[in-house]
């Protein structure tokens, strides 16, 4: 809805230390325009729940929330947008790894077409960029895997990895036990050679 009547969109921010959800005014739909099309280089959120990880204690609520975009890794969209036709470049989506530590996300970014995957990585621009299909967790703080349809990454916090794939670092290695399971042989069996 552009330049239409301003809309409460709820969204959640991933920052270093804190899940922060809430609402903020704007006559945006998408995350990514609300974040890239900011004046200023903080959100207010209404009706804002903090969470800090790995907190044993209650969140917090807060009428208000002033969120500095330096430190949002990424936000999650709570419903998917359409993006409209006539605002719409052709892309192509592209399987991605990214890595914004603590976090990894894996999903779709979309690329300009007819370019090799180097290009178009360079090319790819804004303050923060549109992952879909995305999966995310964080293993050393103990954030489960969760999905969404769209999180837009903070790109100057994020590495990108694409075209991905996950390798098993064990592949091609004996995990069976077999080898080294068997004690080596002594030279005689409780002689003086053996020390026993």
């Amino acid at each position: 809805m552009l330049g239409g009547e301003a809309t409460l969109v709820p969204l959640t921010l991933y920052t270093d230390a804190f899940v922060i959800t809430g609402t903020i005014r704007s006559r945006q739909n998408r995350i990514t325009d609300i974040l890239n099309q900011t004046d200023d280089g903080f959100l207010v959120l209404s009706d804002a729940v903090v969470d800090e990880y790995g907190s044993r204690g209650t969140p917090t609520h807060s009428e208000f929330a002033q969120v500095n975009l330096g430190a949002v890794l990424f936000a999650v969209a709570a419903t998917a947008i359409e993006p409209r036709p006539d605002l719409r470049t052709p892309k192509v989506p592209e399987q991605a790894l990214i890595s914004i530590p603590p976090f990894r996300i894996i999903g779709r970014i979309h690329v300009l077409p007819e370019r090799d995957l180097r290009e178009a990585l360079n090319e790819l621009t804004g303050r923060f960029i549109p992952v879909t299909d995305a999966t995310y967790w964080s293993e050393s703080i103990g954030e489960a895997r969760a999905t969404a349809a769209m999180v837009a990454i903070n790109h100057d916090r994020a590495q990108i990895f694409a075209p991905h794939r996950e390798v098993n670092p064990w592949a091609g290695l004996d995990r069976s036990g077999e080898s080294g399971s068997e004690p080596p042989p002594s030279a005689g069996s409780g002689d003086a050679a053996s020390g026993w």
